[in-house]
Parts: C-alpha cells; structure tokens; sequence
C-alpha cells in the first residue's frame, strides 16, 4: 500500500510540474501576440515556411535516386560520331553524331553567344541555376498569350537535360533537373556551363554542339558565322527539327529573326545593327546527298560500332569503297530498272561487288533511300534459286566427284516431292560440267541425297552462307533465303583461290587524336577454307557457264569469267552471281511484296547488270588470272566444223543455222542447242508437295545412292564432246 501511495504522489506533483510550466509558457508568449494584419502576416510565413520544409523533403527524396548519376562526374559522351573516308582518303560521309568540341569559348564569335544568351536565358550569369525571376516573368507571359510561349528553363537546367536525363515532361524530372543544375553550378563556372552547353546541345541533322552545326548547316567553321547564321543558328536550341533550315527553311529564317528581335529587347545589339541580317538571311548550303553511299555508310557504322567496343566515340574510318566504281553500279542497276523495269515486272534491286578477300567496293541497297532506309543488300533475305548450286558441286568436289563424273538426268521423286528440269526435258546420262553449265535441277538434287544435305549446308556456311539453311530436300536448289551479301561472299571464295572472304568495310579505324586503333591488313589473316583443288574444278566449271551456259550476257571482252544463274519458283527472284581474278559480285533483282515478276531470268538483267558493273570495275586496273583457270577451254566442236570457241555467243551458233553445209538433224540439235542456252532451267525449282516428316524436323538424312547416280569418269573422244551428244546425254 504504501509502494502504491508512493507512485500517485509522484505522479501528481509530476503533472502540477507540467501544468505549472505551460501556464508560465503561455504567459511568456502572450507578449507576442499580434492582432490585425500583422496576424495573417505571420499565419501565411509560418504556413509557407512549414509547407516549403515538407516540399523540400519530398523534392529531395524524389531526387536521391538520380543523384546516383553524379558519383562520376560528368557523363562520357557515349554516342558515335564517325567520319567516313573511302579507300583513298576522301571524305564520303558521316554517321552518327556529329560533334566537335575543338574551339574554345573565346573563339566563338561574339554575336553568336550574345543570340544564344538573349534567347535562352539572359540572366544566365546572375541566377545560381534556377532563375525565378526568370520563372516568373514566363508565368506571366503565357497567361498573357493563354498557352506556353516561354520557358522557363534556364540554361544551366537545359544542360542538366541533356547531360543526364530524357525529354520526357514530368514532374519527376524537372525536379530531378533543378537539383542537377544545382550540382552543376556548384561544380562548374558559369563559362565552363556555357561551353560545355554549347558542344553538347542538339541542333539538328544530327549535329550536336555550334562547331558541328556551323559545318554542316552553312559549310563553314563556327569562327566564321554572320550575324545572321549566328541568329539562325541560336533560333535551333528550342526546337532542332522544326527549325531546321533545311527541313523548313521560311520556319528557320522567321526564327532567326525573333533572335534578332531578342537581342535588340536584351539591348546586345541596336535596331541599325540587325538591318543587314534581316534584308540578307542565312542560306544553308545545299544537303542533297544524292552521290553519298547511304546504304553502305549504314552498314559500315554497325560494323564500326561492333569493332570499336564502345572505347572510342569520335572515329575517323577508311573504308573499302571505290566511289568511281559506286556511281557506275548505281547507274547500271538504275538505268536497267528504267529501261526494263515495267517490261519485266520489276521494281527493285540490290547487288555487292567485292574484292576477293572480302572488301566491299560497291553496294546497291536499294532504288530510294529516302525514301526506304531498308538495305536490300545486306538484310533483305530471298531465295538463291540455281545460284545455290555451286555450292552444292563444290561439296561434291570435296567428297569424290570431279568435272567429267557423270550422273543421270531424269525424272525423280523422293517421297512425295518431285523435282523436274524446265520445259520437263531430260538428257541422260551428263557430266556435272554440262549439268552445272545448263543449270540442270535433278543432278544437284541426286548429289545431295549422295553425299549429304548437312554437308552442303556446312560447306556454305564456311564459305560466307551467314543466313540460315534450312536441311530440306530443296536446299539443293536455293529454297533457302540468303543476302546478296551471303552470294558475294560466297563466290569470293572462288576467286580467292579458296579462302575465306569475310565481308567488311573497314581498313582502317583512327580516333580523335590520330592513333590507329584498327587496320585490316595488320589485324586479320587469310585462312584456307576450301581445297585449291576443288577450287580448280569448279573454276573450270563456272567458267563455262558465261561461256556458253545459262549466263552468256555476262560475258566481259578480255576477261576470264565464271558465275552462275539463278530464277526462284514463280520468277519471284532473279540472280547472277560471278566473280574474276579481281571481283566477285552478287546481282538480285525482284519485288519488295514478293510479287512475281513478269518471268525474269537470272541470265537476263541479272547478267546485263552484272556485265555492266564489272566491266565498270575493271577499268584501268592490273587484270588478275582465274585462279587455276590459265585458258578457257574452246567448247564443243563437231564433225560438221562446227565450234564454239572461249568467249563465244549463242548469236554465233544461231547465225550457222542457215548454213546450206549443215545437215538437218545438226540445224534442229542447234535449235535445241540455243533455247537451252537461252533460259535458266532452274525454273520452277520444286513441285508442290505435301513436307515430308523428315522436311519437317529439319534433320539430317542418310545419304542414299539413287539409280542414275554414276560418279565415275566417262571417255569423250580427244577430250571434247560431239554437238549430237552434248545436249542429249551430257
């Protein structure tokens, strides 16, 4: 009892304690009671100061999380700004940004940062990065207008944007922007702001900073700016695009004079001393990149970008491209759309020419690039037809068969999918010289179910086939889609001499400070990937195809060449492919829908186009042998006297048809002799049939020996074949 009376005395004199304390606490602040205004005075202090510390708290804590992006320091430029040389050290264009950070503020010219500063914010050098001066004198103007005619935005805040966030317009992130600023004006002096804002900011066309614009606006250096191109200049920081001089060049030069507006109302300048630069505005130069390599500029930046690792930003690139050689392919491939086109059904195009190492000299994307950026060299995929087929022979090369191995053309169905030569004409017994030659679809076939389907498609990859190849009975005869940039790469092999012919753009890659960081020569190696001796045979074989095959229109004047054909199913696509001592280059012609063209051949415009750009490339340059092939063979003489010689035309045997010496039958074998020659019998390259199981799985078959396949040698008499027999049974 007593513990207990204990504790409630002491709980009663703590209490009277307190009271006593606060009636003291009142007494002492009844003295600075205010009534009247003085009252709500001190009410609207006393809440905006309480409201300010909550506002604070909360503005803090939303921005703890971007703080994170000032632990470094600045933020490294992490954007590319590549100049592009072709492979004799002139300028062909650019990619990426472009920036340069090379004047200093004082070289800058005076009108110029004048423009910048009435326009952008005038008391940049008196706020401390948030100017609510500023902030209220914008307020007050759009309510005036009804709508946003003013920001603002000082120029520090417009530094902070750029430097570490995105455009996007939330509360968040112009919270995040004011503390930044504040970062940035504790870290930095008001001209390193100011300099550091001018190389930074977006100005258009991909220009970043006033040094790139001036450059690329005007054609001149930043130091050399009117007053005008300084107005127009300073009138893009607003809106880059929608004030680009050469998007809207009446919207630039209305902007450029507010500028000039600006700077009377900031008193930088008198009336009098704008008159001249509103009578005579800035006229941008002309940006009609008409003769740039856009397509190839595009895939020589994505090769720049994978091979720099991100170490180095500002590049300086020599690349493999010939520009003589680039304008005469875009002619010949243009001026044959133009010409033939409609005729044929055809509206696009694309082709690669390269060097036998793999360096790419010319390339046509595509008709516009304006307006399609789609490169159709490089990304477009569609099916090779009997332009495949080399591949496959060289497989058979590879595994047992020679030129002179002789295999049954006939008729023939695996399962329940058939395959049939065009016109449905068969000759027996042929060489797979005459069978490579005439572009005949079942003796491919019949070498893939021999020596393996997974084997050719090997052999394809490591010769330059990147697309994927699909194991199915038709691979054999190009059902697969593949790049014209997989078909160049390929057949560069054959030029080569059998080895690997990666495709590049890149000589040499040079920083900004003028080290080489990447050359070609000095950082990669050949590597053999095909025997020479296969090589040699289908050197040998291709070479008779321009001769007297499928592929005659392609035949250059001089010049030792081989290549092949190729029409898909419908006449979809349409392909040459071929190579010298000196090139190899893929030719496709087609329709972006997939529309079938009006029965178009790979030995009509293909070929022609072919013809007309490496005739085009082998101007005034040191003609380099086949590889293996010294002299092509004289083709097919017969007992009448009749020969085709090496370089011979179909239009030669055609005009002996009238010859009163020849026999009748000899006349009608020539008749035959030349259709054959005259259409790629890869058409139509399959039948339509139900997949198999096996087609389906994609898996790899068991080679099978069907009946007609003979790999052995059959005799011809001297080493040459009679006309009677040749398109009969060989």
């Amino acid at each position: 009892m007593a513990f207990d009376a204990s504790i409630d005395t002491g709980m009663y004199h703590f209490w009277g304690m307190l009271a006593r304390a606060l009636d003291n606490a009142n007494t002492f602040m009844r003295r600075f009671t205010v009534t009247g205004w003085r009252f709500w005075l001190v009410q609207s202090l006393s809440g905006g100061l309480t409201m300010a510390v909550f506002g604070s708290i909360l503005a803090l804590t939303l921005a703890l999380s971007n703080f994170d992006l000032t632990v470094d320091g600045l933020p490294p430029q992490e954007d590319y700004a590549v100049t592009f040389l072709d492979r004799y050290g002139n300028e062909i264009g650019k990619r990426g940004i472009l920036q340069d950070d090379s004047f200093e503020l004082e070289e800058l010219p005076d009108n110029f940062i004048k423009a910048v500063l009435a326009t952008e914010d005038r008391r940049f050098f008196e706020h401390f990065g948030i100017d609510f001066v500023g902030l209220a004198r914008a307020m007050l103007e759009n309510a005036r207008a009804g709508g946003v005619v003013q920001g603002g935005s000082t120029l520090t805040q417009q530094l902070a944007k750029n430097l570490f966030l995105s455009n996007e317009r939330t509360l968040k992130r112009k919270i995040d922007e004011a503390f930044l600023s504040l970062w940035l004006e504790a870290r930095l002096t008001k001209r390193e702001i100011l300099k550091l804002y001018l190389d930074r900011a977006y100005m258009g066309g991909g220009a970043y900073g006033i040094a790139a614009a001036a450059e690329y606006y005007f054609g001149k250096s930043a130091k050399d700016l009117s007053l005008a191109e300084a107005a127009m200049l300073a009138g893009l920081f607003k809106a880059p695009t929608k004030y680009a001089p050469h998007v809207n060049l009446p919207r630039a030069r209305a902007r450029a004079k507010q500028v000039l507006v600006n700077m009377v109302q900031a008193k930088y300048l008198t009336e009098g001393q704008i008159v001249g630069a509103l009578r005579n505005p800035a006229a941008p130069i002309d940006k009609n990149d008409a003769s740039t390599p856009n397509y190839f500029l595009d895939w020589a930046f994505e090769e720049v970008k994978r091979m720099s690792g991100g170490k180095h930003r500002v590049l300086t690139v020599k690349t493999t491209i010939d520009m003589t050689v680039q304008k005469q392919t875009e002619l010949a491939v243009s001026r044959n759309l133009r010409d033939y086109g409609k005729q044929y059904g055809v509206g696009q195009a694309a082709a690669v020419l390269m060097e036998p190492d793999g360096a790419v000299v010319a390339m046509y994307g595509g008709q516009d690039y304006g307006r399609s950026q789609f490169n159709r060299a490089t990304d477009a995929k569609r099916q090779p037809g009997s332009s495949f087929k080399p591949f496959v022979y060289t497989t058979a090369m590879m595994n047992g068969f020679t030129p002179n191995s002789v295999v049954q053309d006939a008729p023939l169905t695996i399962g329940n999918w058939s395959v049939r030569n065009y016109g449905r004409r068969y000759s027996g017994p042929v060489t797979l010289t005459n069978a490579l030659r005439r572009s005949i679809n079942t003796v491919p076939v019949r070498l893939a179910e021999a020596i393996g389907r997974d084997k050719i498609a090997d052999v394809a990859h490591k010769m330059g086939i990147n697309s994927k190849l699909y194991i199915t009975r038709s691979m054999p005869l190009g059902a697969s889609e593949v790049t014209v940039m997989d078909m160049a790469a390929g057949y560069a092999v054959f030029a080569s001499g059998g080895k690997k012919a990666t495709p590049h753009a890149v000589l040499q890659i040079i920083d900004s400070q003028g080290r080489i960081i990447f050359d070609h020569q000095r950082d990669s190696q050949p590597e053999q990937i095909i025997p020479e001796e296969a090589i040699a045979d289908m050197n040998k074989m291709l070479v008779t195809v321009i001769q007297a095959g499928t592929g005659t229109r392609a035949q250059l004047p001089g010049i030792t060449a081989a290549g092949k054909t190729g029409t898909t199913s419908a006449y979809k696509d349409a392909w040459f492919c071929g190579y010298t001592g000196n090139y190899a280059a893929a030719v496709w012609y087609g329709n972006d829908n997939n529309r079938p063209t009006n029965r178009l051949t790979g030995g009509r415009l293909p070929a022609m186009t072919w013809q007309a750009i490496m005739s085009a490339a082998h101007q005034q340059v040191a003609l380099k042998p086949l590889p293996f092939v010294d002299n092509p063979v004289d083709f097919m003489p017969n007992a009448d006297g009749i020969q085709l010689a090496s370089g011979g035309r179909i239009k030669d045997i055609k005009a002996r048809r009238g010859d009163q010496r020849l026999s009748p039958a000899v006349v009608r074998q020539l008749d035959e002799l030349s259709n054959l020659f005259d259409v790629d019998t890869s058409d139509p390259i399959v039948q339509p049939t139900r997949p198999s199981k096996r087609d389906a799985a994609q898996g790899n078959p068991e080679p099978q020996q069907l009946s007609g396949l003979m790999p052995m040698e059959r005799p011809e008499r001297g080493g040459l074949m009679e006309v009677g027999q040749s398109w009969r049974t060989n």
